[in-house]
């Protein structure tokens, strides 16, 4: 039998062996670089999907809500929570764009390696995909009529999430989407440490699954969450409003406006500030600032 040389272990160990934190830093900026260098198409196209798996994930959330209110509360929130980690984990083991995420790609940018311009073309083409993906989804989940299951209890748990969500003010929702993005981008960090698919899962299932369990606040994920409920809201017949015995009058804040002024504006600019300030550029500090400092 012949043993393996030292040299052998050593292309094994790099092989198979989980990535430390200094070496996920260069790998999120390698990535970051090719993201923000993909053509128009491609990247939209990613962010579509990526928009539709997260969507994905909120159906799967309201599912498991719906009845929930016979467990503790925490316990409701905790399951709702690991059931929603469908999608990031679509979005990073599928292969997507997804605009929270996406808010790593600042550490090249600090780095010199990417022009403001080509961070804020990323983000915009991101962000309008993922909406595109998420109210289409929405839309079809609506023709679907997912809404009248058991009894109509799925639709009155979807028009329940979105009002919670429009019923937030301007600070709060920042607040909420800075905790939020702030474990997505670290679900997304950990991700850079695994060597397998199942790796990666278990790096996001967690910080996912506490983000949601807590309350935090997603921009993508209330891109289907409130439109579907509009949907429903304006859309449902007389028959489901019996079904659930309220009307739709009960449900006047779910409005475009109230969507974007009281949720998507904010949160969108707390998911940023979480990914960017709390994740990226803490990492890009300890970790890559003393190279960028000797190219100088």
């Amino acid at each position: 039998m012949v043993e393996p040389d030292d040299h052998s272990n050593d292309t094994l160990m790099s092989t198979y062996d989980e990535l430390l934190p200094a070496e996920m830093a260069s790998k999120s900026q390698d990535i970051g670089i090719k993201k923000a260098n993909m053509d128009f198409l491609t990247t939209f196209a990613l962010a579509v999907l990526a928009g539709a798996f997260i969507a994905l994930g909120c159906i799967f959330f309201s599912v498991s809500m719906t009845g929930a209110s016979a467990l503790p509360w925490g316990v409701s929130r905790v399951i709702g929570g690991f059931t929603f980690s469908l999608g990031l984990i679509l979005v990073i083991v599928g292969g997507a764009e997804l605009f929270t995420g996406n808010n790593l790609i600042i550490m090249a940018w600090a780095s010199r390696k990417l022009s403001t311009w080509r961070v804020m073309r990323n983000w915009g083409i991101v962000y309008i995909g993922n909406l595109c993906g998420a109210v289409a989804t929405a839309l079809f989940v609506f023709w679907g009529q997912h809404y009248t299951m058991d009894g109509g209890a799925m639709g009155a748990t979807s028009l329940n999430i979105a009002m919670t969500k429009v019923n937030l003010n301007f600070g709060q929702a920042i607040i909420l989407g800075i905790l939020c993005n702030a474990m997505v981008c670290m679900a997304v960090w950990l991700t850079y440490s695994a060597r397998t698919v199942i790796g990666r899962i278990l790096a996001i299932i967690f910080p996912v699954a506490g983000f949601v369990a807590a309350g935090f606040e997603h921009c993508v994920a209330n891109m289907y969450f409130v439109p579907y409920a509009i949907l429903v809201k304006f859309g449902a017949p007389e028959s489901f409003w019996q079904s659930i015995g309220t009307t739709a009058g009960s449900y006047d804040h779910i409005t475009w406006g109230s969507f974007f002024v009281n949720n998507l504006i904010p949160v969108t600019i707390g998911n940023m500030i979480g990914g960017v300030f709390f994740v990226a550029l803490v990492y890009w500090v300890i970790y890559l600032r003393k190279a960028q400092l000797k190219n100088r």
